[in-house]
């Protein structure tokens, strides 16, 4: 009988894409996957640190793992891998005597190798090495676990170095992907029907072919948007100060690039960005803002804030809900700051912003961006949508759900059958985070065929 394994992830969209690779090693390595952590040999928690709560969730879910072993049950192996792993290496091993395996970011293909020799020599085995000359994956072995979407990595690591940020520390220096393998990828996603492509990187918008020089992101989605069976293009996040005039006319003119664009600010006031080393100013993000409506009108806007940065002052969080009632954004991730290990902010800047500050501050920016949520998705009702089906609404079996290209999430009545297919749906009422609406009538609802999923448990979590 082969032995089973359960990944849980928490965290950004690459830490589930690199869930993703890790369950396809594993099966090759003959593991099959688990149901549940009772019935799992190996258990992975795929770790993410770019917020202090992401963080605590590795903590909490070892504990609970500790009560599992001590329920009579053969203890699983536990590997702890992501971001925390890269940060704290054998200080993990200190903290809980359960976890067995500590791998990095950059050494997911170890993973069953060390995860074997941790089984058969019962001692801890820790490897936090970064060969950061090597990025690709062999094509085909990751097990993708979303039926309709893939995630395809484009660029891994950053340079940027913003003062809150753990990412360079945690993911190293900036390094692209060849061209050939990035389109490599999407022809095999395709191949296994999915409809949605999302390419990832921390600066998106900041590659580079380094097997074409000619080709740079917005070349890169023309290449992507040629495959056949590519039917929609997203991609996360990009960076402010590298939107082009070039980009914004590739998300203008390609059909299947989607008019959604996540354009993290992370603050309205330009000595806090400049505090932040976030390189641009709020004149710039709104002069950008503004180019980016006037060559695209349809578009669809969601960002990253950050509230109670050292030193932010009342004015300046006051410039942030301004910036946040100007824009009109369709949806934010907004974080309270939580010191991060290694960071410029960690090391230079004190954490002087009171924690119940903190809260008023996150509070009145939630209130207002669901306002202004709930007056943009009212504004939607009456209208016919075309709606990529995803999976069942979360909140009623009889519904399904799926989103708009403008990323608007869409539930209605509807059979299984349909999900991968892209129905014209009748909105009919809306809420604050989604819209609820009928197949429009004389809807092609033919359902094609859609590949299961993976033993990778999905946590929502942050943003990168």
């Amino acid at each position: 009988m082969s032995k089973k394994y359960l990944i849980e992830t928490f965290g950004c969209q690459m830490n589930f894409h690199d869930a993703e690779r890790m369950a396809g090693l594993l099966e090759q390595a003959g593991y099959a996957r688990a149901e549940s952590d009772a019935d799992a040999d190996l258990v992975v928690i795929n770790t993410c640190s770019v917020r202090e709560r992401a963080e605590d969730k590795l903590y909490t879910r070892l504990g609970e793992l500790r009560a599992l072993a001590q329920d009579g049950r053969p203890a699983p192996v536990v590997a702890v891998t992501g971001c925390v792993a890269q940060q704290e290496g054998e200080a993990l091993l200190k903290r809980s005597a359960l976890v067995d395996v500590v791998l990095g970011t950059q050494r997911l293909k170890m993973l069953p190798m060390l995860a074997a020799e941790a089984a058969e020599r019962r001692a801890p085995q820790v490897d936090i090495s970064t060969p950061y000359d090597d990025v690709s994956f062999p094509l085909g072995v990751m097990r993708r676990s979303d039926p309709v979407r893939a995630w395809v990595t484009i660029i891994e690591g950053c340079n940027d170095f913003c003062a809150f940020c753990v990412v360079p520390y945690t993911r190293g220096h900036e390094r692209m992907r060849a061209k050939a393998d990035i389109l490599a990828d999407v022809r095999e996603a395709v191949a296994t029907g999915r409809r949605e492509v999302q390419l990832l990187g921390q600066i998106v918008n900041h590659y580079q072919a380094p097997d074409d020089e000619r080709c740079d992101f917005p070349a890169l989605l023309e290449a992507v948007h040629e495959i056949p069976g590519v039917e929609r293009i997203r991609f996360a996040s990009p960076h402010p100060r590298h939107c082009s005039d070039r980009l914004i006319a590739a998300v203008r003119d390609l059909p299947r690039v989607c008019k959604h664009l996540h354009l993290p600010v992370q603050s309205g006031s330009t000595t806090m960005l400049a505090r932040m080393r976030r390189r641009h100013t709020r004149e710039q993000y709104l002069d950008l803002v503004g180019r980016i409506r006037a060559a695209i009108p349809n578009i669809q806007l969601s960002t990253d804030m950050i509230v109670g940065f050292p030193g932010e002052t009342e004015a300046e969080f006051e410039d942030t809900l301004s910036l946040t009632a100007a824009v009109g954004y369709h949806s934010i991730f907004s974080f309270k700051y939580s010191e991060r290990p290694n960071t410029l902010a960690a090391r230079r800047l004190p954490d002087d912003v009171p924690e119940a500050e903190k809260t008023r501050r996150i509070v009145a920016l939630q209130q207002l961006q669901r306002g202004i949520q709930t007056r943009l998705l009212a504004g939607t009702v009456g209208q016919t949508v075309d709606v990529l089906v995803d999976g069942s609404s979360r909140r009623r079996a009889w519904e399904l759900s799926g989103r708009t290209g403008g990323n608007t999430v869409v539930n209605f009545p509807g059979d299984p059958s349909w999900v991968g297919r892209t129905l014209p749906v009748a909105v009919k009422r809306s809420g604050p985070h989604s819209v609820w609406g009928e197949v429009a009538a004389g809807a092609d609802v033919g359902a094609p065929a859609v590949e299961a999923g993976t033993g990778v448990s999905e946590e929502a979590g942050e943003r990168c």
